[in-house]
């Protein structure tokens, strides 16, 4: 896949710094379509798999979940061209089908549904190969960053 974001640009976008930036690259972004597609190499160097769980090394699924919500921020702050920060607000539909193990590759799948000057809403997938490993979908104020 062609990179179309290095970790440059989506640390120019996001906030979150090492642990916490859980998105390598992205390859696809499609503005019209309000559609994005990010990467996550999961290593075994990830701090947490240090506790979660010893000998049997599993991604926790917040985690996953935090993946695709920077993805989406990626997108929302693209399509607002604006300088807040995208924030959580809430994450429904959860559902967690296949483990994700060191060596795995995360392909983030992010759809928006809807935009305004106030937030938005997505919906994500985080597949391994092809099989889904998580999908939810997620509401995200815009803030300015003095608010936070």
């Amino acid at each position: 896949m062609a990179v179309i974001m290095g970790i440059k640009e989506i640390a120019a976008i996001l906030p979150h710094r090492y642990p916490f930036l859980l998105v390598d690259r992205i390859v696809r972004l499609d503005l019209e379509e309000n559609i994005i597609v990010g990467q996550k190499n999961v290593t075994a160097n990830e701090e947490f798999f240090q506790g979660h769980f010893p000998g049997v090394p599993i991604m926790p699924g917040v985690l996953i979940l935090e993946a695709l919500a920077q993805t989406g921020g990626v997108l929302l702050h693209r399509k607002s061209q604006s300088s807040k920060i995208a924030v959580l607000l809430n994450i429904n539909q959860a559902k967690f089908r296949r483990p994700v193990v060191p060596g795995d590759v995360l392909i983030l799948h992010v759809h928006g549904l809807h935009f305004s000057q106030k937030g938005g809403k997505i919906q994500g997938t985080a597949y391994v190969a092809d099989q889904i490993a998580v999908e939810a979908d997620f509401g995200f104020a815009l803030v300015d960053k003095e608010q936070l």
